[in-house]
């Protein structure tokens, strides 16, 4: 699984796919899907830094495919994530109390986790659902939504485009 999702891999899916391995490894992993998302925005930012891909088009797709990622998954919280929520709690032996006091501190800290969890791994896979399951306004998770996914994408592309101008 790991040669799978190898840094090698993922250059190799980028230089052969461009801007849709960009939108797609990104719209997955915020729908909820655990790949390397970041990974992938990153080696697409290199890339265009190296002339292989245009900076625009690698910064539109990351941006777009999080916002739309993000909408799956807070679609996926929304119609179904708290009975899935509560199933998963049962599991690891979470009680109906604890998941709901989850649920509320979420619900009064959602817009903040929405934007600033684009840039934390686990939290850019869950936010979206979670905000979906704590009846977050659509227009409201909309918003921060995008806004995060300006500023992580901006922010990740052009880190990665300058070091890939520096390094050959």
């Amino acid at each position: 699984m790991t040669e799978i999702l190898s840094l090698e891999t993922i250059q190799e899916l980028a230089q052969q796919y461009g801007y849709w391995a960009v939108f797609l490894g990104i719209s997955l992993e915020n729908a909820g899907v655990p790949l390397p998302g970041e990974t992938i925005t990153l080696v697409g930012g290199f890339l265009a830094g190296s002339g292989e891909l245009n900076y625009w088009l690698v910064l539109g797709s990351a941006i777009s495919g999080a916002v739309l990622g993000d909408n799956c998954g807070y679609w996926l919280g929304r119609w179904g994530g708290w009975p899935l929520l509560q199933r998963v709690g049962r599991l690891f032996r979470f009680s109906e109390a604890q998941l709901l006091e989850v649920k509320l501190d979420f619900s009064e800290n959602a817009a903040r986790a929405v934007f600033l969890g684009r840039f934390i791994a686990l939290l850019r896979i869950f936010a979206g659902p979670m905000a979906g399951i704590a009846d977050m306004p659509y227009g409201k998770f909309l918003t921060w939504n995008t806004l995060g996914a300006v500023v992580w994408a901006s922010i990740m592309v052009s880190l990665a485009f300058f070091l890939g101008q520096l390094v050959p």
